[in-house]
């Protein structure tokens, strides 16, 4: 779901609220607000470390070429993961649900968060109907991370391993060696 629809959605959400509440503090409002779209800042944070390049027009695009890779890889019936967004996990969403228990602040962030969570459901399971797409356990990530570097791990390309490539070296020249004696002694 584009920020824009994200923000608008949050707006009206921080509006039901406070028509609902007139009393609650209005910091508590805007932080429902701020964070209903603001953990979107993940997504800039990939395109960063994917492009090396600062700026949200930049981000924007990023995003904008990935999902379009995504849906025609979609097409062609491949379910890929895309990029990981560490504010849309459960975890993070559990992070933040604890520490409103030390401050009530933190309790509008997780409304925010849920809201946000709830619209990118919407979206990628009726709209789009990419719903794999998405990380939604850190933990799963880390383990899937773990385990690609686990199947390489200890083994090495024996055309980088010089002490190999010495051997296997020494071993064509002996064989070539042997060879020129065999023809020339017959």
């Amino acid at each position: 779901m584009y920020p824009r629809w994200h923000i608008l959605s949050g707006a009206i959400l921080a509006l039901l609220v406070w028509i609902a509440a007139p009393d609650l503090n209005f910091l508590y409002i805007l932080l429902l607000f701020f964070s209903s779209f603001l953990m979107d800042v993940d997504h800039y944070f990939c395109s960063v470390a994917k492009t090396r390049k600062l700026g949200l027009f930049n981000a924007f695009n990023y995003n904008e070429k990935l999902v379009e890779e995504e849906k025609r890889k979609h097409k062609q019936g491949l379910k890929e993961k895309s990029d990981f967004h560490l504010f849309h996990t459960i975890e993070a969403h559990i992070l933040i649900g604890l520490l409103s228990l030390f401050w009530v602040g933190f309790f509008y962030v997780l409304l925010g968060m849920i809201f946000h969570s709830l619209l990118d459901l919407y979206c990628l399971l009726f709209l789009e109907k990419r719903l794999y797409v998405r990380e939604y356990f850190f933990v799963f990530w880390i383990s899937r991370r773990l385990k690609k570097t686990d199947k390489s791990f200890g083994k090495q390309d024996k055309s980088r391993n010089p002490q190999q490539e010495h051997r296997q070296g020494k071993n064509k020249r002996q064989q070539q060696d042997n060879r020129r004696s065999q023809i020339n002694s017959a």
